[in-house]
């Protein structure tokens, strides 16, 4: 696939992506208690910290990173804000963070995320405030150490750049939503079943539209890093994301 058809298919499927309502949410404003949205956050703050060191180091040794920085935040705004409704209280959506977290790293991402989940919960009621935490541990944290652990683990076996990036983004996705699936499910556990009743019960709910999602998020991915390895080369490489000798 030559280099403008692969620029050409990706802009087209980030078009495809972007929402027509406002409405969206993650897991919704006031949905979990009080207990849960602390707990969350809390569970989300080292990370947080650890990521703005991050970048700070990152941009510190490259200034010009600023704007590869800023399109992996832009890429993950687009994606997950898209509303495919699931469950309620929450919907299935592409998340986005793969991308960056190859680029950068996942606490890195876990900033970005942060930045792009408060900022659809301000401007397009899509989350909220007081579920923030546990939104941006589930598609900011866990999901970028996922796609990151996945990328690491198919270059460690020579696998081909083009699986690791796949895989990296639509596992990555995939353990976003298993992530949400137990957060719902602890916060609202079956009268039967207990918790672990009502996480299998949201994995498998989630799982009609998410699969579908998740492979749809790796090919876009696939699409997107091979047009930034086309015409950006360089930062790729001062990245150590590619060699001299190019992908």
């Amino acid at each position: 696939m030559s280099k403008r058809i692969q620029l050409f298919v990706g802009i087209t499927l980030m078009i495809l992506f972007i929402p027509t309502k406002a409405s969206a949410m993650h897991i919704m404003e006031g949905f979990l208690q009080p207990k849960w949205c602390i707990e969350w956050g809390a569970f989300t703050i080292p990370f947080v910290i650890f990521g703005i060191f991050s970048i700070k180091k990152t941009i510190s040794a490259n200034p010009r990173l600023k704007i590869l920085l800023a399109m992996a935040g832009a890429f993950a705004f687009v994606l997950s804000a898209l509303k495919l409704p699931s469950v309620t209280g929450s919907c299935s959506h592409p998340t986005g963070v793969g991308l960056g977290a190859i680029l950068f790293g996942p606490t890195a991402m876990t900033v970005l995320g942060l930045i792009v989940l408060l900022f659809q919960a301000i401007l397009l009621a899509h989350g909220g405030l007081t579920t923030l935490g546990a939104n941006t541990f589930s598609m900011a944290v866990v999901g970028p150490f996922v796609s990151y652990g996945i990328y690491k683990l198919v270059k460690k076996l020579n696998g081909p750049r083009w699986l690791g990036i796949f895989l990296a983004a639509a596992l990555g996705d995939l353990a976003t939503y298993m992530t949400t699936s137990i957060q719902l499910g602890i916060a609202f556990p079956s009268e039967a079943g207990g918790a672990m009743a009502s996480i299998i019960k949201f994995m498998g709910i989630f799982a009609v539209t998410q699969i579908p999602l998740a492979i749809s998020e790796g090919i876009l991915t696939v699409v997107i890093f091979n047009a930034i390895a086309a015409y950006d080369k360089e930062d790729l490489m001062d990245l150590n994301i590619l060699s001299k000798e190019g992908i």
